[in-house]
């Protein structure tokens, strides 16, 4: 079976990249295999991993890393994936290879404001969206046509 590299990237690799990367390996793990990465790493957001542990998934241990550090080690991955605003998405660097580019566009539970109750609100919102896109990824991820349909496009 061969199993695809995926690389999830945000702004300081603290929150929605935190989250994609854990459930894609959740979710999946045997068939594709995900990592993530910041165009600056940052502190772990602690309200991500409230609202992640809420779901039964612990990333408290996790750190950050900057997306240009996985570039010079000659990473190879077969699709990146945004997971920030587009404009933050032109930072990222193109990987050697052939690797499928995707954006997705969620809200930075970091620029939330209101109550502790409100701020967790929204970032469980996030959580949620995130989720779906990665579930629906593994879903299309599956069929080989996907990854073949994809050295076409490049």
């Amino acid at each position: 079976m061969i199993k695809h590299h995926i690389l999830f990237v945000c702004i300081h690799n603290s929150a929605r990249s935190q989250m994609a990367e854990a459930f894609l390996n959740h979710y999946d793990g045997k068939s594709l295999t995900a990592e993530s990465a910041g165009l600056e790493p940052g502190k772990l957001n602690p309200n991500v991993v409230k609202v992640m542990q809420e779901v039964g998934i612990d990333i408290s241990h996790k750190g950050t890393q900057e997306v240009f550090d996985l570039f010079k080690k000659g990473r190879l991955f077969q699709a990146v994936i945004t997971v920030c605003d587009e404009a933050s998405a032109e930072g990222c660097p193109i990987f050697p290879g052939v690797v499928r580019r995707m954006g997705w566009s969620f809200s930075d539970p970091s620029g939330f404001k209101g109550s502790e109750e409100e701020i967790l609100e929204n970032t469980r919102k996030v959580r949620d969206e995130i989720k779906e896109a990665v579930l629906a990824f593994i879903e299309e991820a599956k069929h080989m046509e996907y990854w073949h349909k994809q050295k076409l496009d490049a």
